[in-house]
């Protein structure tokens, strides 16, 4: 057991070294938490396995503990699944519209993680002279400029005709990226037979193509774009508290589909 105990440990201080470095990125917002809890309960769990002190915890206690254990571990592991596979998407061809869903800007400027999504669009609008990109997100509290205007200022600065380009200005989540997106592609036009691309980080693909699907009768792809690798698990686990807010939504859609409501 006691190579347990100090693999607790281990996972202990790489969540308290993790958790500072993501705090050092300064995305606004609190995701470093996550780790810092982390960190917490592997130390706890550390505590407990020494000595014998976990035997001597009620045997209840105990049950609902292994239990909250192994739901956990399901449930993201569940997620994780989910996501990775859809971390290699990369559309089809010649796709009506392209969306790509906004994320922060900084300074003016699209975060890192922004641009790496606006990236993977500029390589598919150059690979796809027809299709149309809808940039899509508003302004935060701590944005100079929405994003989908950022965004589409960063696609022209790269080359990209502003005709091929669309700003989307007043969403503030996945689900308002999507719907508002929507309502623009449906002023252009009626056909339900629309093939359309959403472009975002690799862990965000299967939460934005799944909303899409829900939310519209026309085919939908997912286009991955990069994320670095030292911060793919904070985007996974966030991701899988995202996917769990979005399960109730996912059901209103489905049961809503023939009907689309914006929400007020």
């Amino acid at each position: 057991m006691n190579y347990i105990r100090y693999l607790f440990l281990a996972f202990m201080f790489i969540s308290l070294i993790y958790s500072v470095s993501i705090y050092m990125v300064g995305s606004g917002t609190f995701s470093f938490l996550i780790w810092i809890f982390s960190t917490i309960v592997f130390g706890l769990l550390f505590y407990l396995s020494g000595n014998g002190r976990w035997m001597r915890i009620p045997s209840g206690i105990r049950c609902a503990g292994y239990l909250i254990i192994g739901l956990t571990a399901i449930v993201f592991t569940i997620c994780l699944i989910a996501m990775a596979s859809h971390f290699k998407d990369k559309g089809e061809e010649n796709l009506d519209y392209i969306i790509v869903l906004g994320a922060q800007m900084k300074g003016g400027s699209p975060s890192t993680i922004y641009r790496f999504r606006l990236d993977a669009a500029y390589e598919y609008l150059m690979k796809n002279p027809d299709t149309i990109c809808i940039v899509s997100g508003g302004k935060g509290k701590n944005e100079t400029v929405s994003e989908g205007d950022g965004g589409k200022e960063y696609l022209i600065s790269r080359g990209i005709d502003p005709e091929r380009i669309i700003a989307e200005t007043k969403a503030r989540d996945t689900v308002e990226n999507i719907l508002f997106s929507k309502e623009i592609m449906d002023r252009s036009t009626s056909d339900d037979t629309l093939r359309i691309g959403i472009v975002t980080n690799n862990f965000h693909v299967f939460r934005g193509i799944h909303l899409a699907k829900r939310y519209t009768e026309n085919q939908v792809y997912g286009i991955a774009a990069y994320t670095v690798p030292w911060y793919l698990p904070n985007n996974m686990v966030r991701e899988c508290f995202g996917i769990g807010r979005d399960l109730r939504k996912f059901r209103i859609a489905k049961r809503e589909s023939s009907v689309i409501q914006l929400p007020r």
